[in-house]
């Protein structure tokens, strides 16, 4: 029995030399690689790293390895993937810019109806909806002031008559040698005086919104009526009134407001770094949410000359067509600009590119093997993407089993994670 203790007693000392051995071994050997405290902080720092960390960590290395590494496929792998490829080429792809943006109606498609002096609504000829054409009469006021010019025109425009005929009879008599000069003289000033107080009345009645064929009118009928009408400067549609019949207005207060809503503007903010690439006349895709199938055309018409400082944004707007009238001044847009027109690019089927952390990669066969390729890829169409950089025309690119091949290198990096 005292053997057997003896025998477990020296086995159990043996195997705690061996560890202790292998422990401070390996303390010496990480001791010389990184001599000092340094080399404390770095084990220690190796022992409370997470595994995503370390992951994170080496993703950067790891990139720069697969980045000029191959994969080959085994016997039974090769079975059981499909591979097929494509070849990179030159495509019509256009390259856009995404904005998002705010419908506005153009400042000279948009009139406000209001009157000058202080009047009473008498009757509202249109209602919200209506086209009008330029000239279209709109609403009818009462107005002191309206009385007043009438009635001083009719004056002035007696007075003018009465003038006229005295310089008339003045000027007869004087060239027969029985009117005096003096006479003549005075009635001839007399006229000039009443031509210009006519004049004068006349102007104040364009200022109060007659047009000259209402002023022929007032001088014909010799009607000293209060009331005037006034008339649509623009063909647009009544998208707002803004009175009621009976209700006194002045300067301040704005009754209708006319829009033409066949054309309008969008405006967008666009990024500091983007505005270069943008130019006048670049044609524009837009949608908005209402109808987001339909695509409306546009084309840049200004670009902003200052910068916003809060948001480093420029202003650009596009001018739209607007057929149907489905669009609306204040609805909110996304715009894709055409920045390079359709001139050719080099391009490589979507299917072929694959994604992982942010980056882009492709798979470029070489016999049995098959080259990770990093690659920067600009815009999307018909299955397309724009090649900025990274392949070259002519290269064949996986587009098939581009899937399976990613997963294989993602093997491999879990393989390396492990392994450190």
């Amino acid at each position: 029995m005292e053997k057997k203790i003896l025998l477990i007693t020296i086995l159990l000392m043996t195997i705690l030399a061996f560890f202790s051995s292998c422990r401070r071994a390996s303390e010496e050997k990480t001791s010389a690689s990184t001599p000092g405290q340094s080399g404390i902080a770095s084990r220690a720092g190796s022992r409370n790293e997470s595994g995503p960390e370390r992951l994170r960590g080496r993703r950067g290395r790891r990139w720069q390895l697969l980045e000029s590494s191959s994969i080959r496929l085994s016997d039974r792998e090769k079975e059981a993937i499909t591979i097929e490829t494509g070849k990179v080429s030159y495509r019509l792809i256009t390259t856009s810019l995404k904005a998002n943006g705010k419908i506005i109606p153009p400042t000279k498609q948009v009139s406000v109806i209001s009157y000058a002096f202080p009047a009473r609504v008498s009757q509202i000829l249109v209602k919200p909806g209506d086209w009008v054409n330029e000239g279209s009469p709109l609403i009818v006021l009462q107005s002191e002031e309206v009385g007043k010019s009438r009635m001083e025109y009719l004056r002035a425009f007696s007075d003018l008559e009465l003038a006229q005929a005295n310089y008339e009879r003045q000027k007869r008599l004087y060239e027969r040698g029985a009117g005096a000069q003096k006479d003549f003289l005075a009635a001839e000033a007399e006229l000039r005086v009443a031509r210009a107080t006519l004049e004068a009345c006349e102007k104040k009645l364009h200022l109060l919104g007659f047009s000259e064929e209402d002023i022929k009118k007032i001088a014909t009928s010799h009607s000293i009526n209060p009331t005037i009408t006034l008339y649509s400067p623009v063909k647009g549609r009544i998208v707002e009134i803004k009175v009621v019949p009976g209700e006194m207005v002045d300067q301040t207060k704005d009754m209708l407001v006319i829009l033409d809503p066949r054309i309008l503007w969008v405006d967008a903010e666009i990024f500091e770094k983007d505005i270069a690439r943008v130019k006048l006349g670049q044609k524009v895709e837009i949608t908005v949410p209402a109808y987001p199938e339909k695509i409306f055309t546009g084309k840049v018409i200004y670009i902003g000359d200052v910068l916003k400082e809060e948001t480093r944004t420029i202003t650009v707007r596009t001018e739209v067509d607007n057929p149907g009238l489905l669009l609306k001044p204040g609805m909110f847009a996304t715009l894709k600009i055409n920045l390079n027109g359709e001139r050719p690019v080099l391009a490589v089927p979507e299917a072929a590119v694959c994604d992982q952390d942010g980056e882009k990669f492709v798979f470029v066969p070489h016999g049995e093997d098959f080259e990770l390729r990093k690659v920067v890829i600009g815009s999307r169409q018909d299955g397309f993407y724009e090649v900025i950089s990274g392949l070259k025309e002519g290269e064949e690119v996986v587009t098939t089993g581009s899937f399976q091949l990613k997963s294989k290198l993602l093997a491999e990096w879990l393989k390396e994670a492990v392994h450190d």
